[in-house]
């Protein structure tokens, strides 16, 4: 039954019969319309895949920064993860602007990475080095750049002029970038990766610098010194005490009972040097400290293990002199007595790991990656010169950054006024540390610090150095390489079997 004409722009009184009659009337309309419609001219190209091999490349490092607790670490694992990790979602990016090829992955453009971070921890100046897609011409300085004539929003479009880049042994280009035998009608000059990168990247990773850097360059092994930054509340902790704790850090020692043993990694070296260990205020913010903790390399979860050891002196539960103590893994090899006092009691010999939990993950930060000047130019822009007003792509960047900032200033007035409402109805419970400034009986269990707002609750303390100890280091790989080592190393080489199998 189909529709009156009376009725064909009035749908509100329709019968439920009328409406099924348009309906199936439009959708027959919508069949004719689509058999007529003309075919697509099979003349259109079909579109061309990539080809990485045609385009030149150069080495270049990245400074960035991210939010630790939005992901799974910085590094990428090949295995599912519960939160994305920082490199995969910096590689995806790279990929989708054609920057490099995402068939041969990390290798493939010779990615290393300054300093690992694990879950939770973030980066101020985080910085990875890589070979990637070059649009410049070829100079006699590779460093002489102008800005590109083109901005791009998505795809980058290739250079008019290019060649398959030289490889070195190593399989990785040539460090100058080629010149072509065809002179360009125009010059053309390096894309403009700050901008393209932050405007592919979610919020929570900032890219903030570029540098051209040698072909023998590593973000790793370049690296001079790595500073890292653990913020922490005052609030019940001694700060004289855990300065003194902090500067027996420095120097080179061995840190095999401030860091989490993976015998996956048969560690068997452990001495690092500390170049500076100073606890400061945070500027503007009351009651609120830092560890600024300075050195040429790191362990495994290092900071996290000093800072929950500093946390205990702090409160007054541990000496000082606990640091040194634990830092005096060999009789014969001392730590330096530089820092050691008249009155500190005598130093233990701890060649095993006492067992106790690191520091949160939440307050720590990879500050800054230096390097010589002779190695890294960092620039924001194509030619390394200043932004203008115009395009105010570096002041883009600052006010997005300055806008989260703002929000959680917000979320910090926020819980503070929660915790306003709470005090009409709860006291806080009696503050029994520090130790050596209040004569309050702690309760039966205490909460010892942990940073980040957390705490470990413990009974009836017990002495650091007299807990229970880890098996020794020597013992930990043996057993590993007996167990999960050998039964790895059976599943490559039959993965190799497999592999020649194939061939």
């Amino acid at each position: 039954m189909k529709p009156s004409a009376s009725k064909t722009h009035s749908y509100e009184h329709w019968t439920k019969e009328e409406l099924i009659a348009r309906l199936v009337d439009l959708d027959d309309r919508v069949r004719t319309n689509n058999h007529n419609a003309k075919e697509p001219s099979s003349k259109i190209a079909p579109r061309k895949e990539f080809n990485f091999s045609a385009h030149r490349v150069r080495k270049i490092a990245l400074k960035f920064c991210y939010s630790g607790w939005e992901y799974n670490g910085l590094t990428f694992q090949k295995g599912p993860t519960p939160l994305p990790t920082v490199e995969e979602v910096l590689f995806q990016a790279m990929a989708k602007l054609r920057l490099v090829d995402p068939e041969k992955g990390f290798p493939g453009c010779g990615w290393e990475r300054c300093g690992r971070t694990d879950r939770g921890v973030s980066a101020a100046g985080q910085v990875v080095s890589l070979w990637i897609r070059s649009a410049a011409d070829g100079a006699a300085d590779e460093n002489d750049a102008v800005e590109p004539d083109h901005q791009l929003e998505g795809d980058i479009m290739p250079s008019d002029n290019v060649l398959e880049p030289a490889k070195t042994a190593d399989g990785f280009p040539e460090a100058s970038l080629l010149s072509s035998s065809k002179a360009p009608t125009r010059p053309r000059s390096e894309f403009h990766y700050v901008q393209l990168l932050n405007r592919m990247l979610p919020p929570t990773i900032r890219v903030l610098a570029w540098s051209p850097v040698a072909p023998s360059f590593s973000a790793r092994y370049k690296c001079r010194h790595r500073h890292y930054k653990y913020f922490f509340s005052s609030e019940g902790l001694d700060l004289s005490l855990m300065r003194d704790g902090a500067q027996k850090l420095v120097g080179e020692h061995d840190f095999r009972n401030l860091c989490k043993i993976d015998p996956a990694k048969q560690i068997t070296v452990f001495h690092r040097r500390i170049l500076r260990a100073e606890i400061n205020p945070v500027a503007g913010e009351r009651d609120l400290y830092v560890l600024d903790l300075v050195g040429t390399a790191f362990l495994y979860h290092q900071v996290r293990h000093i800072m929950a050891i500093l946390f205990f002196i702090g409160t007054g539960l541990e000496h000082p002199s606990v640091v040194s103590s634990l830092l005096n893994v060999d009789p014969e090899n001392l730590p330096s007595p530089l820092f050691t006092k008249e009155d500190d009691p005598p130093l233990e010999i701890v060649d095993r790991k006492p067992t106790y939990q690191m520091a949160d993950a939440l307050p720590l930060m990879l500050w800054d990656c230096a390097y010589a000047d002779s190695d890294v130019q960092w620039r924001t822009t194509p030619d390394g010169e200043a932004c203008d007003e115009k395009r105010r792509s570096g002041s883009e960047l600052y006010d997005q950054l300055h806008s989260i900032h703002n929000r959680s200033t917000i979320h910090t007035v926020l819980d503070a006024h929660f915790l306003s409402a709470a005090a009409a109805f709860y006291t806080r419970a009696p503050v029994y540390f520090p130790r050596n400034q209040t004569q309050i009986t702690p309760p039966p269990v205490i909460q010892v610090p942990l940073g980040g707002g957390t705490f470990h609750r413990s009974g009836n303390y017990t002495p650091l150095l007299r807990r229970k100890r880890m098996d020794s280091v020597e013992d930990l790989n043996a057993r590993w390489r007996a167990g999960r080592g050998e039964r790895k190393n059976g599943i490559k080489q039959l993965d190799a079997v497999e592999d020649d199998a194939h061939e």
